[in-house]
């Protein structure tokens, strides 16, 4: 019977190309998102390309009442769940505190912290149900330095990288991996919809240094879940050649 990865924000970036990845290794996937078109794509794509299964969730990770009844309406078929990606999450605008829209805020907390407590509470009894399961969380380096306009969207990745340990600690007594991976610099929609659509500013934001792409997170990931049951990689910080850190950049 094939290995189930569940995994949110699966319709671009990151969590596809994580969707790509898992069931290019022979997993069947769970995908969500908020867009029922783009999780019909994707479904389809996968199945037809690696003849695995795909099953589609279309909710919004910020609403607790929807996530724990899409996981309690889950075929029982699908509830032996290995992985869960908790990808979902976003950058709203890069503002300073004193000019920053607070619905922006509001969006990205809910978002980055609600979600993935939610999604991650609503999955456990599941999860502690299968054998060798393992939580995997997307924070940022933006999680472990503060940079300048970033304010709300750091706060909300270093709340996952704390919530990350709590996991990590809280669930050794079920014997459930939890990792945390802090990527730098990805292109992806990332910064289109940080930037709300201004294609110039999200360009400019990886001008001059070639930037990690979703695959590469993706391929990471599936390594920290494809190690021997005993071990677990905590976490892991990634950046491309020319970052280090938050704003320390090598551009040419």
């Amino acid at each position: 019977m094939s290995k189930i990865a569940f995994i949110t924000g699966a319709t671009s970036g990151i969590g596809k190309a994580c969707a790509d990845k898992f069931a290019r290794e022979g997993y069947d996937i769970i995908i969500t998102g908020r867009r029922s078109d783009r999780l019909l794509q994707v479904k389809l794509e996968l199945e037809k390309e690696y003849a695995i299964k795909v099953l589609t969730l279309c909710f919004d990770v910020r609403s607790r009442e929807e996530v724990f009844k899409q996981v309690e309406n889950l075929p029982v078929k699908w509830q032996d769940i290995n992985i869960l990606i908790n990808n979902a999450g976003l950058a709203l605008g890069k503002d300073l505190f004193d000019d920053a829209d607070m619905d922006d805020w509001d969006t990205m907390m809910h978002t980055n912290v609600d979600g993935l407590l939610y999604v991650t509470r609503a999955l456990l009894p599941l999860l502690k149900k299968t054998v060798h399961s393992h939580i995997i969380n997307i924070g940022s380096v933006a999680g472990k330095e503060v940079y300048e306009a970033g304010n709300v969207y750091c706060a909300s990745k270093f709340a996952v990288d704390a919530i990350t340990k709590a996991m990590r600690i809280d669930l050794l007594k079920d014997g459930i991996k939890v990792t945390g991976i802090h990527p730098g610099a990805v292109e992806t929609e990332f910064s289109i919809v940080r930037f709300k659509g201004d294609e110039n500013k999200a360009t400019a934001a990886y001008k001059g240094f070639t930037p990690l792409t979703a695959a590469d997170i993706a391929d990471t990931i599936y390594f920290t879940a494809s190690l021997p049951p005993h071990v677990c990689i905590n976490e892991l910080v990634i950046t491309c050649l020319q970052q280090a850190g938050t704003y320390y950049f090598f551009k040419q």
